[in-house]
C-alpha cells in the first residue's frame, strides 16, 4: 500500500497531534522528559547497554522520532556506552522531512542530531530503510508500513522494547494481541519492555506472550506505567553473532568490496583476494553504470528489492563522498522511457496505483521527458529524480578504502581451491601455496565462482556485456541517464556510454562490430536520430562478463553443501557448508544490489537486525534453486 504521510497538526496547547487518530504524539507535560522517564529509565538505560558490543532497541510508532533522538543523545553522553546502537522502529504514517524539521525545532538541545537524521531521512516508500548515523555507530532501521505486517517480517533480537503507539482506544491495531504476540520472536534473552499504557488488554496480551509485567510510577500526571521482562530465549532463527570477526572475501569487484566495507564497519578484519592488479576490474570495470529501481504494478519481489537496493545504494554513495573518498558518481536523475504506447500506459498506471513520493518517482509525458533529456522523444516514462550514474571501479576502491585499517587486499592472486583446515578456510593458488585464511569465507568473485568446487550448487551463468564508448562533449545532451531497452549516459570525462549487450554463455573477450551496431541501434531507439551524430571514442568500448542468476535476483547467504534436496524442504533445513557464504548473481544490476547485499550479509554475520523483510531475505537465499523450478529466464531488463 502507498505510504500516506502524517499531517502536521497541533492541539490548542501546541502539543503535536494526529488528526487521523485524534491523539497527541507525546505527553503534554513534556515529550523529551517522557522519553527519558518511560522508555529509557523504564528499560534500565543507559546502564543495560554499558560494556556491550551492540544493543538493539525496537519501537512501535516512530512518530516525531523523539524517542530515537533522546536515546541517541543519551548514548552519546554515556562514557560507558555500547560500541554500536541499533534502533528499529515501525511507522505507518511517517512525517515528511520538511515537517520533521519543523517539529524538531521544539528541542534545540537535540538540534545537531535532528539535523543529521533529517539529512538522511528516506523517501516515504513502503518497506525497510536502513540509515547509518554517527559514523556508523548508530544504525536506524525504519519500517514504513503497517507494523502488523512488518514486525513478523523482521529478523532481529531486541534487547529493549518501546511500545509507543497512540492510545489503545485511538489505535487498537498497534496494541492488538496478534502484534504483541510477535514480540517474543524478536526478543533477546532477558529483553525488557516499557510503555506508558497500563491497559488491561495490553498487560494480558504481554503476559500471554511470556512477558513478566509490573506497574511502576508513571510520568508526572500519569499515575502508572508498565515495565516488563522477557526471561525466555526467544526465536531460534534470529541473527547469531560470530565470535571471531575475521573473514576472507574472494573478489574485489562491486560484490566483494561491498561486503568487505560493511564487515569492516561492523568491526571485522577482512582479507580480500582478487586475481586482478586492483579493485573493480572484471564485470565491475565499466566506465559507468546505472543506479535506479525497477517498479512493477504488483510490487513484486524484484520491484521491492531493487527499490530497497537503489535507495540504500544512494545513501551509501553519499556516505562515502562525505568521508572524502574519491568515488565518481552523479545523482543526475534517470529517465526510464516506455517501449511503446502500451507500455507507457502501464508505467503511468504503476505511478497512479502506488502514488510514490515525487522525489522518488513520477510519470512524465513525452514533452517533459524531451525537456529532461534535451532531445525530442516520442514517448514518456518514469522519471527517478534521485537516480544516478556511477563509475564502478571508483566505488570498489572507495569501499575498500573506507575502513582501510581493517581491510587487507591481496591482488594478482588467483584462488584455485578452498580447503577447510581445522576451524579455518584456507585459499590456495594454482601452485598449492596458501594465499590467506580466515574462519569465514565469502565468495564474491563473479563468474570466477564457477571454479570453486564448493560452489557447484550455484547456477551462476556468465552473461557477456559489451558497452560502446562515444565521444561526449561537456554539456551535450543528454545530461541525465536515459533508458529504453538499453541505456545512454551523460558525457563522463569526455566519453558517453551506450549499451549494453547481454549474451549468456558467450566467452568472446574481444570487442565485436556487430555488438557496437546493436548498441547504436538501441541508442537510436532511446534517442531517435541521436546515434547518427555520434563518433566512437578511444577506446571504443569494453567487454565484461557478469554473473547472472536464473531468476534475476542475487544470491546472498550461506552456501548449500548439497546439489539437490527433497522438494518441500524448508530453507532452514538445507545443509550448508560451515562458515561459507556467497554474494553472487548480480547480473546487470550490480550497482543496485551491491551495497544492500553487503549490508544484509554483514548484518547476518554480526548478529544485527536484518535490513530487509524476511520473505525478501529468503528470496535471495542461495539454496532456493535446489528445490523449486526457475520461472524467469535470464534477461537484461
Amino acid at each position: 500500500m502507498p505510504i500516506e504521510p502524517a499531517r502536521l497538526s497541533f492541539a490548542d496547547d501546541g502539543t503535536p497531534q494526529s488528526e487521523a487518530y485524534g491523539d497527541i504524539y507525546h505527553s503534554r507535560d513534556g515529550g523529551l522528559e517522557q522519553s527519558h522517564h518511560v522508555f529509557l529509565a523504564g528499560n534500565g538505560l543507559p546502564e543495560r547497554w554499558q560494556g556491550r558490543e551492540q544493543f538493539t532497541v525496537l519501537e512501535t510508532g516512530f512518530g516525531l522520532g523523539l524517542n530515537f533522538l533522546a536515546t541517541w543523545n543519551a548514548w552519546r553522553q554515556d562514557g560507558q556506552r555500547c560500541g554500536r546502537l541499533h534502533y528499529v522502529s515501525a511507522e505507518l504514517h511517517p512525517f515528511t522531512r520538511t515537517d520533521l524539521a519543523t517539529l524538531h525545532t521544539r528541542w534545540p538541545e537535540l538540534r545537531a542530531l535532528a539535523e543529521a537524521l533529517q539529512a538522511q531521512w528516506p523517501a516515504l516508500t513502503p518497506g525497510f530503510h536502513r540509515l547509518h548515523l554517527d559514523e556508523g555507530r548508530v544504525v536506524l532501521t525504519l519500517l514504513f508500513g503497517d507494523a502488523r505486517a512488518l514486525l513478523p517480517q523482521l529478523v532481529c533480537q531486541a534487547d529493549a522494547f518501546y511500545l509507543d503507539g497512540f492510545s489503545p482506544a485511538a489505535n487498537p491495531e498497534l496494541w492488538s494481541e496478534g502484534l504483541l504476540r510477535c514480540l517474543p520472536q524478536l526478543a533477546a534473552p532477558g529483553a525488557t519492555l516499557a510503555t506508558w499504557s497500563v491497559s488491561g488488554s495490553v498487560r494480558r496480551a504481554l503476559a500471554s506472550a511470556g512477558f513478566e509485567c509490573e506497574k511502576t510510577a508513571g510520568f508526572r500526571g500519569k499515575r502508572e506505567m508498565l515495565r516488563a521482562i522477557f526471561p525466555k530465549t526467544g526465536s531460534a532463527d534470529r541473527p547469531v553473532e560470530h565470535a571471531r570477526r575475521h573473514a576472507l572475501v574472494l573478489g574485489a569487484g562491486l560484490a566483494g568490496s561491498s561486503i568487505a566495507c560493511r564487515l569492516a564497519e561492523y568491526g571485522w578484519l577482512v582479507d580480500v583476494v582478487d586475481g586482478a592488479p586492483g579493485p573493480g576490474h572484471g564485470a565491475s570495470g565499466n566506465l559507468a553504470g546505472v543506479l535506479r529501481p525497477l517498479p512493477s504494478l504488483d510490487d513484486n519481489r524484484l520491484a521491492r528489492i531493487t527499490r530497497a537496493g537503489a535507495l540504500y545504494g544512494l545513501r551509501h554513495l553519499a556516505r562515502l563522498s562525505a568521508q572524502g573518498l574519491d568515488v565518481h558518481w552523479d545523482a543526475c536523475g534517470v529517465l526510464h522511457l516506455a517501449r511503446d504506447p502500451v507500455h507507457e500506459n502501464k508505467q503511468r498506471k504503476v505511478v497512479e496505483v502506488h502514488s510514490p513520493p515525487t522525489d522518488y518517482l513520477r510519470f512524465v509525458d513525452s514533452d517533459e521527458a524531451s525537456r529532461l533529456a534535451g532531445w525530442p522523444l516520442p514517448v514518456g516514462g518514469w522519471w527517478f529524480p534521485g537516480g544516478a550514474w556511477v563509475n564502478p571501479p571508483s566505488l570498489c576502491a572507495a569501499n575498500l578504502a573506507s575502513h582501510s585499517s581493517r581491510v587487507r587486499c591481496h591482488y594478482s592472486r588467483s584462488v584455485q581451491r578452498l580447503e577447510r583446515v581445522g576451524d579455518e578456510w584456507v585459499a590456495y593458488d594454482a601452485s598449492g601455496k596458501p594465499i590467506a585464511a580466515a574462519p569465514i569465507v565469502i565468495l564474491a568473485n563473479g563468474v570466477g565462482v564457477r571454479g570453486i568446487a564448493q560452489a557447484a550448487a550455484l547456477p551462476v551463468r556468465s552473461a557477456r556485456g559489451q558497452v560502446t564508448h562515444l565521444v561526449g562533449g561537456l554539456g551535450s545532451a543528454p545530461s541525465v541517464v536515459v533508458c529504453r531497452l538499453g541505456y545512454v549516459s551523460p558525457a563522463i570525462d569526455g566519453i558517453r556510454c551506450a549499451g549494453a549487450t547481454f549474451s549468456v554463455n558467450d566467452d568472446e573477450t574481444a570487442l565485436r562490430d556487430a555488438d557496437h551496431k546493436e548498441n547504436l541501434a538501441k541508442l537510436d531507439f532511446i534517442l531517435p536520430g541521436f546515434a547518427s551524430q555520434q563518433a566512437l571514442a578511444d577506446p571504443p568500448g569494453r567487454v565484461g562478463f557478469r554473473p547472472a542468476s536464473p531468476d534475476r535476483l542475487p544470491m546472498v547467504g550461506a552456501l548449500p553443501s548439497a546439489s539437490t534436496i527433497e522438494r518441500g524442504t524448508a530453507l532452514a533445513a538445507i545443509p550448508r557448508y560451515p562458515d561459507l557464504h556467497t554474494v553472487e548473481g548480480f547480473g546487470a544490476r550490480g550497482l543496485v544490489w551491491a551495497a544492500l547485499a553487503g549490508e544484509l550479509l554483514a548484518s547476518r554475520l554480526s548478529g544485527a537486525p536484518l535490513p530487509l523483510e524476511r520473505e525478501l531475505v529468503e528470496a535471495l537465499d542461495p539454496g532456493r534453486f535446489l528445490f523449486r523450478p526457475v520461472k524467469c529466464p535470464i534477461t537484461e531488463e
